[in-house]
């Protein structure tokens, strides 16, 4: 019964912005540590954001300053707002929901592309 949707995608110029949502349901959403991560084609899945249930954030330095990741635990989702957009952005942006290696989750994914 878990699932976790992500929307938001589609095709923005660089420069553009764009904010992912992520809605949880079936698990207790507080509890888990949400990540967002891409994928482009031909290249490994990166690590995008995190946030922890006590608020604490990570990013990857490609993204500082330009993505922020956020939650609100009443209507159990995750966001990611992406600013500054570019095309080294361009990928497929899953959200994961963490609490242990049995209670690990994924979307099914959304894309993302950057381009003019």
């Amino acid at each position: 019964q878990v699932q976790l949707v992500e929307s938001g995608g589609g095709l923005v110029q660089p420069g553009g912005s764009l904010r992912l949502s992520c809605a949880a349901s079936g698990i207790t959403f507080r509890t888990y540590i949400m990540h967002w991560q891409r994928q482009a084609p031909g290249k490994q899945r990166e690590l995008v954001a995190t946030i922890r249930s006590d608020g604490t954030t990570y990013y990857v330095d490609s993204v500082k300053g330009r993505f922020t990741i956020s939650r609100d635990n009443a209507e159990n989702t995750v966001y990611l707002q992406m600013n500054s957009l570019k095309p080294e952005d361009t990928a497929v942006y899953y959200c994961n929901a963490f609490w242990s290696m049995r209670n690990n989750y994924w979307g099914q994914g959304t894309q993302v592309t950057v381009s003019s």
